[in-house]
């Protein structure tokens, strides 16, 4: 499979959102608030969706919290819930008939076919796509024992498994998630799943931790299918505010030029001996006032550059930037010069460009 060509994934619908089929790539998070706690939950779940987050998922714990999901509905939350679900049929029947938008349930983990088929049931009559999500610490035991470890080999097995399962009921709405701690092992393991069966696959590194370490984990386990064509879906995992995980898996998207109004994408030099103005407090304090301003969700790309070897130049495809000098900087379009400003109006006059071309956008 070429780069960036697409894998051909049945589509599976998700609310307003469809996986697979080649639409475009969604973006998930999950909330870390009690589900029993309605209004914190809701706080967050639009925090997730202005974040740029397409799917939010939520736990749900027991049958009492799937009340949580239809609160969130009726306070007017559009974007597609999934109800994530361990272990008990009977949570996974009452999220379905509250009308969620997808349930993540392992069908060999809730017990005899009898349950499994009122689960099926209940997502046929409801119209609920099934999420099978598998790692490391879920493998079944006699896959464990025929492989002897969680190899990319017998996590893969397990989600064709459990989608078996499913399979013997006439189900086929299915997205498929492996997800390991082990970046080779995920990639591994997805690259045999879509070799393997049309479902869509959702993206991911489990238990990546926090932190650059995480964000480089996930940056190459993700980035690496979707520049293979796999991938219809990702979270990227953090011990962190969720709202953190949408924002890098756009960084992801936005890196490898996949999706639509991705938003603003900045790019600037590293710094090196040539730079005579301070860049580094520059740049943060540029992203600070674009996302403050609501600038950041343009779509348009914002160079910020040390000095004039890496300004126009360099940077030319850009749409609008700075070049800094000593104690003076150069605003430039397209890598042309627009002005020379002194070094302590370069954000603003900046600031001021970018405005001017939403103004032009907007005519």
């Amino acid at each position: 499979m070429s780069r960036y060509e697409r894998r051909k994934a049945v589509p599976v619908r998700v609310g307003s959102i469809t996986l697979g089929g080649g639409a475009k790539i969604a973006i998930q998070s999950m909330t870390n608030t009690d589900t029993h706690d309605m209004e914190a939950t809701l706080r967050q779940t639009e925090a997730l969706a202005e974040a740029g987050c397409d799917i939010v998922r939520i736990t749900a714990p027991d049958t009492e919290s799937v009340r949580t999901f239809t609160y969130l509905k009726e306070a007017g939350i559009t974007v597609p819930l999934v109800a994530d679900i361990h272990f008990n049929y009977e949570i996974a029947v009452a999220a379905a008939d509250a009308g969620v938008d997808k349930i993540r349930i392992n069908p060999g983990n809730i017990g005899s076919d009898d349950k499994v088929r009122a689960v099926v049931d209940a997502c046929k009559r409801n119209g609920t796509p099934i999420r099978i999500g598998v790692n490391s610490g879920s493998l079944e035991r006699h896959i464990l024992e025929r492989h002897g470890s969680p190899t990319p080999e017998a996590l893969a097995e397990s989600a064709l498994y459990h989608a078996s399962l499913l399979e013997r009921f006439d189900f086929h709405d299915i997205v498929l998630s492996v997800k390991a701690s082990s970046v080779p092992d995920m990639i591994a393991a997805n690259r045999i799943l879509a070799e393997r069966c049309e479902y869509p696959l959702h993206l991911g590194v489990t238990e990546a931790g926090g932190g650059t370490s995480a964000l480089v984990k996930s940056s190459i386990g993700i980035g690496t299918l979707l520049s293979e064509g796999i991938g219809d879906t990702v979270r990227v995992s953090l011990t962190d505010d969720p709202v953190r995980e949408a924002e890098a898996a756009r960084e992801i998207l936005r890196s490898l030029r996949l999706g639509e109004n991705m938003g603003m994408d900045i790019v600037s030099c590293p710094t090196c001996g040539r730079t005579k103005i301070g860049l580094i407090p520059m740049v943060e304090e540029f992203k600070l006032r674009a996302r403050a301003e609501g600038l950041d969700k343009l779509n348009i790309k914002v160079a910020l550059m040390g000095c004039a070897v890496n300004g126009p130049g360099e940077a030319r495809e850009a749409d609008v930037g700075i070049a800094g000098g000593n104690g003076e900087g150069l605003v430039f379009r397209r890598g042309v010069t627009v002005r020379k400003v002194r070094e302590d109006r370069l954000i603003d006059e900046l600031i001021r460009e970018i405005y001017a071309i939403k103004d032009e956008g907007q005519k």
